[in-house]
């Protein structure tokens, strides 16, 4: 009986189990590489380092908040980081508790995940999300655009700030077990024993729609100028960007953005919990809920970071005029957009966990 049990609890252990340890793990190779910079090393993707942005550097700080930094000054703070990121994984993996680790450790890996997917981010890491699709189409079907190919969209820096995304998005995964260890909530799916009205039970709904209009503001503008209506900005730009296909790319990318749109209200539908009838060979399957859930998350991340960049591009040039809202004034909303989708999707993630397998208790009903 003993045997079995613990067979169990091995089959059940998941990504809370490992998720500190991937934390720090990463922590410690990322540190490693911040002490080979300071000491000189080639490589350095931030600041003087970053080839993109050095193109333009007075544009570079307006980019990026690393956009002045130099090896000899971020090296010796990411070594460091490094260092204590990887105690504090391993602390947090193995569900240190004693004085004041219960506050400071999730304190310290929230700050990690906000700082890695937000702060120095800018928008290439979403150029390289949302292009790979656009070019992977464009390219084998149409041979466009010419002379311009994968080297150009996976550049160094950008690749280095998608996995540093990816690293902040561990570092709130670290956050997330670690607050479960230490409130004695289940491991797999969070419910403990309290019974409180859950405040994305409320949200959910209003947040989808949010995360729907948001980003089609920006595929109208998008899209009216492959259309061919400038919309008030300069003209000489408009006519550039014309011959150049600018505006037949904007127009794609505003397409998958307005295919995304139209997806986001799946969190709240009920074709986002069984496929419909249409969908050949799936239909009144139930629909996994992490192929929702998963993408959504991402997404709402990127646009984040992305809409962080663009407000900071704002306030630099001393706001939007009539001539370049079409070009500004989209982006600036998609901080919100993330926090709405970011919202609408843990709502759904809850709605839809149904009943756990390590602790046994049943799913959470939404009210609508």
């Amino acid at each position: 009986m003993t045997q079995l049990l613990v067979k169990k609890q091995r089959r059940q252990a998941g990504w809370h189990e490992w998720i500190g340890y991937a934390a720090a793990a990463w922590s410690l190779l990322y540190g490693a590489l911040g002490l080979y910079w300071a000491l000189g090393g080639a490589g350095f993707p931030f600041g003087v380092g970053d080839e993109e942005l050095m193109n333009e550097p007075a544009f570079a700080f307006k980019v990026s908040l690393l956009g002045l930094a130099t090896p000899e000054a971020a090296g010796p703070t990411i070594a460091t980081l490094g260092v204590i990121g990887a105690a504090a994984g391993v602390l947090m993996a193995r569900g240190f508790r004693i004085g004041s680790a219960p506050w400071l450790l999730p304190a310290f890996a929230w700050a990690m995940a906000l700082g890695l997917t937000v702060v120095v981010q800018d928008y290439r890491t979403l150029i390289i999300v949302a292009y790979t699709p656009v070019l992977l189409v464009s390219k084998t079907f149409f041979g466009w655009p010419e002379g311009a190919g994968w080297a150009e969209l996976y550049e160094p820096e950008r690749l280095n700030l998608l996995v540093l995304l990816l690293a902040g998005v561990v570092w709130a995964l670290t956050a997330v077990a670690y607050r479960r260890k230490v409130t004695g909530a289940c491991g797999n799916c969070g419910r403990g024993d309290e019974r409180r009205p859950s405040a994305l039970q409320r949200w959910g709904r209003p947040a989808a729609w949010i995360a729907f209009a948001i980003p089609l503001v920006y595929c109208l503008t998008r899209w009216a100028w492959a259309l061919g209506f400038s919309l008030g900005i300069d003209p000489a730009f408009y006519r550039e960007g014309q011959e150049d296909g600018l505006w037949l790319a904007g127009a794609a990318l505003a397409t998958l953005g307005g295919i995304g749109a139209v997806l986001t209200l799946g969190l709240i539908q009920r074709w986002g919990e069984v496929f419909p009838r249409w969908m050949i060979g799936l239909r009144g399957k139930r629909v996994p809920p992490m192929l929702a859930v998963v993408p959504a998350t991402l997404v709402s991340v990127l646009v984040a970071s992305a809409g962080g960049m663009y407000i900071r591009l704002v306030v630099a040039r001393g706001g939007v005029t009539a001539s370049t809202w079409p070009l500004e004034l989209p982006e600036t909303l998609w901080v919100l957009w993330g926090a709405a989708l970011f919202t609408a999707a843990m709502a759904y993630h809850r709605r839809r966990r149904g009943t756990c397998e390590a602790c046994g208790k049943g799913a959470a009903v939404e009210t609508h």
